[in-house]
């Protein structure tokens, strides 16, 4: 494609800038029906500090092939860098716009990750909105390599895998290998929000752009996640990133 996204060093993971989940859908979803070859990774306030904190996570990180803004805080720091229009591009309505371009274009997908009832429903809601999905297999599998060998005989061109970060990174840094001209994307826990197993933010919260917030009044123990958030304010606040 002739579109290539800038570049933008925040806190030493490099993100890519787009100006609309439109623009980012169609950079990996071709017209034609190919794919953009690699792994995709969508970056936020948590994950940059965990880079910061682990140099072998930020190296994880940085060899994915595109890297999205999916924070605020990473939004901020990219507008402030380029002096120009970014947007965040939040990973759960991308996956859905991703699988329904999929569905458009008549490309495979292959599904990992989750609990078996939440990946089961995922596959039945995905297939009625006709997607081509050519396999599923839950977060639970003790085989990596075999995983691997039957994606790649199931003729996938996208997978998206829900087991959580950086396990789902591990795995498809591992996957890639063996799958060069597949699209790779890590979606943490997009299928239980995708079939209504756990709760989105209202849309108030939303726009607001406090979902964080909202998750930990839903789930208090993510406290000490959240602490992360703290400390990636005050490095903005402080121009260090």
């Amino acid at each position: 494609m002739s579109f290539q996204p800038e570049v933008v060093n925040v806190g030493g993971v490099e993100v890519m800038a787009f100006e609309s989940m439109q623009q980012l859908v169609n950079f990996i979803v071709h017209d034609d029906g190919t794919v953009f070859a690699g792994a995709a990774v969508a970056i936020n306030p948590e994950k940059v500090m965990k880079a910061r904190q682990d140099p072998a996570i930020k190296t994880m990180l940085n060899n994915a092939e595109l890297r999205y803004a999916d924070g605020m805080g990473v939004v901020k720091v990219m507008r402030q860098k380029l002096g120009k229009a970014v947007q965040r591009v939040p990973g759960c309505e991308t996956w859905e716009a991703i699988m329904a371009r999929a569905a458009s274009k008549n490309v495979p997908v292959f599904l990992i990750g989750a609990k078996p009832e939440v990946l089961a429903q995922t596959k039945q809601k995905l297939e009625a909105n006709g997607v081509p999905v050519v396999g599923a297999v839950d977060g639970y599998f003790k085989d990596a390599s075999a995983l691997i060998e039957q994606v790649v005989q199931s003729g996938a061109k996208i997978v998206t895998v829900a087991m959580g970060s950086p396990k789902q990174e591990q795995f498809i840094a591992l996957a890639k290998q063996s799958l060069p001209h597949a699209y790779f994307m890590g979606v943490g826990g997009t299928y239980d929000v995708f079939t209504g197993n756990v709760k989105r933010a209202p849309e108030f919260w939303c726009k607001l752009n406090l979902e964080w917030a909202y998750r930990l009044i839903d789930q208090p123990s993510r406290i000490k996640r959240q602490w992360n958030l703290v400390e990636y304010l005050w490095l903005y606040l402080r121009g260090k990133l």
